[in-house]
């Protein structure tokens, strides 16, 4: 098997599909309500797979747009891995260094300027350190960390590697 531009591409664009559709039925068959963190993790996915799917379709036959649908798809994935490692880190404090629940996305949103959104959102609170889902002993956050690293491996092969000079 060849791997193709065009074929990796449209296997970042369905590891964003499986991601996300996994992530969509834990909240709303599972009954799990996603904290910030989890909400900020899923923008970067999103984005992920759209900048895929717009390679995928585009197909390019220059390097130098390969490269750039490339970085920014490392880009967005990258801002996942960050946003889940974080998470994981809070997951892991000691209950008495967790820090207290603020108020919701959708006040911080309406209340804030969208800067004071992210600080407020990133420092994390205490639901975000709450473990209410396990597979195999290990938390969501840790499995998306895991995902997400994989995808973002791809993501920096995809953009590094050598492309011939046929599509």
């Amino acid at each position: 098997m060849r791997w193709t531009y065009r074929l990796v591409s449209a296997l970042l664009v369905l590891t964003s599909i499986i991601g996300i559709s996994f992530a969509l039925y834990l909240e709303h068959v599972q009954g799990l309500e996603p904290c910030p963190l989890c909400i900020f993790q899923r923008i970067g996915l999103i984005g992920m797979g759209l900048i895929a799917l717009v390679a995928f379709i585009h197909n390019p036959i220059s390097n130098g747009f390969k490269r750039f649908y490339a970085l920014l798809a490392t880009l967005s994935i990258g801002w996942s891995v960050g946003v889940a490692s974080r998470h994981v880190w809070l997951q892991h404090l000691p209950p008495d260094k967790v820090p207290s629940c603020g108020p919701g996305l959708d006040y911080l949103v309406d209340a804030l300027p969208m800067k004071a959104v992210f600080q407020e959102v990133l420092s994390g609170s205490g639901e975000c350190a709450a473990i209410d889902w396990t597979f195999l002993g290990q938390s969501l956050p840790v499995w998306s960390l895991l995902y997400f690293s994989l995808i973002l491996l791809v993501c920096l092969w995809q953009l590094f590697r050598h492309y011939s000079a046929a599509k």
